[in-house]
């Protein structure tokens, strides 16, 4: 770790951490605390795919649905209006509305093989933003000044490498960063796969995840992959896919610290965050 110990890390003038887990459990409440309260420099991996390396596709699926409209048509045609997406830190709705959802067309899913064209568009942008840190922490202080850094990473980074093994992007990024797991409890999984019932969303899955689920759902269901529901597959997967990730996550954390759920629903302040960081080193190395 490139902090030791709690002194190291208490004494660090410049503090460098990758928040990783599981969505909804604390991330980007703590990242954006640390950019609005102190001098830390907020790097959002999400966002940064939707704009460097996804934009280009979401605002081509745009137009596509646009050009169909003949009004919308003619102005796209004459350069009278232009369509893009307005991805921000707290809205990437574009970015998920077009990674999309398998099943029946006429309830909004995607055919299996253009899905797994954007799983595949979006496992490299992410592996790519993620190669993008060490360019943004210099970024950071070079030009804006900022010596504290926060890597918000996105819950599918565990699918994105192999912790499992001496992994060249995972190596990058410890040389870096404090690679820091926010582990939820068997009560916050289950509140997440609550939330996401009532409101699925598109998400990335590991390669051979994603060709195995698929395939005992049909099995299951008993359906052809045109008349699945998306949003009855996509639910029937999200618990499985909380379950593959926790030991990918688990295995990541060996680089670094972990933190819980509920500690980090405690920290208010920057400095709450520094001692939780502190206590977190301390316990690692007790182990």
């Amino acid at each position: 770790m490139i902090y030791d110990t709690a002194e190291d890390w208490s004494a660090a003038p410049q503090k460098r951490v990758m928040l990783f887990g599981m969505s909804g459990l604390g991330k980007t409440y703590l990242s954006t605390m640390l950019r609005d309260r102190a001098d830390w420099f907020h790097y959002s991996v999400d966002y940064r795919i939707g704009t460097r390396y996804m934009g280009e596709h979401i605002a081509d699926e745009f137009k596509r649905h646009a050009m169909q409209v003949p009004l919308l048509r003619e102005l796209l045609l004459s350069d009278s209006i232009y369509v893009a997406s307005n991805i921000t830190f707290e809205n990437l709705a574009p970015l998920s509305t077009y990674l999309g959802k398998p099943g029946d067309p006429a309830q909004g899913g995607l055919a299996f093989d253009e899905y797994l064209r954007r799983q595949s568009q979006h496992r490299e942008a992410e592996q790519l933003a993620m190669r993008d840190t060490a360019h943004f922490i210099d970024r950071a202080q070079s030009i804006y000044g900022y010596g504290n850094f926060v890597c918000d990473t996105s819950g599918s980074i565990c699918e994105v490498v192999d912790p499992d093994r001496d992994d060249p992007l995972l190596d990058l990024l410890a040389e870096q960063l404090l690679f820091v797991w926010i582990r939820g409890s068997d009560a916050h999984t289950a509140e997440l796969v609550r939330r996401f019932d009532r409101a699925p969303k598109p998400m990335y899955y590991q390669p051979s995840f994603l060709a195995e689920t698929w395939a005992a759902y049909l099995n299951i269901s008993n359906q052809a992959p045109d008349a699945v529901n998306p949003d009855d597959f996509i639910r029937w997967a999200y618990a499985r896919a909380l379950a593959h990730r926790q030991p990918r996550y688990e295995a990541m954390a060996q680089r670094g610290v972990t933190v819980t759920a509920d500690q980090v629903a405690a920290v208010k302040t920057p400095e709450d965050f520094d001692a939780m960081i502190a206590r977190a080193i301390e316990s690692r190395a007790l182990k």
